[in-house]
Order: structure tokens, then sequence, then C-alpha cells
């Protein structure tokens, strides 16, 4: 197996379907601008109550991905 370098950054995904819904837009939106993601992690979850009902999920999440070698190619 080769070894791994990860980068680890945060981001909050949001939703009023889900919390399900709200890590998938998270990772969504991390994988139009970032490559190689390979895992994550559950650190909050939130919400926000309007009447006493839920109307909206927060979830943040850590995002690791592998750090490609300077010398790719090379």
């Amino acid at each position: 197996m080769d070894e791994h370098v990860y980068r680890v950054i945060e981001i909050t995904g949001s939703s009023d379907k889900s919390i399900s819904d709200a890590i998938q837009t998270a990772v969504t939106r991390a994988s139009k601008t970032l490559r190689n993601l390979r895992w994550f992690e559950v650190i909050h979850t939130r919400g926000h109550l309007d009447g006493g009902r839920i109307s909206h999920y927060q979830v943040t999440l850590k995002i690791g991905f592998t750090i490609e070698d300077s010398d790719a190619g090379a």
C-alpha cells in the first residue's frame, strides 16, 4: 500500500431537507475545487428552529484529501 499524506479542512454544509443532504451538499461543493477527496468526519451537527419545528440543518465536516507529489510526472 502506498503511503499518503493528507490535508484536512473544515467546512459546513447546510440543507432544509436533512442532515444527510447537508453532508452531501458540503462534499459536492468541496469536490468542485479540491482533488483527491478521501474521507470525511462529522464534527458538529446543529440546526435552526422555527415555531418549535426544525427548519434548517447545518453539519460541520472535516474532509481529508491526499496531497499530490510536487514531482508528479517528473
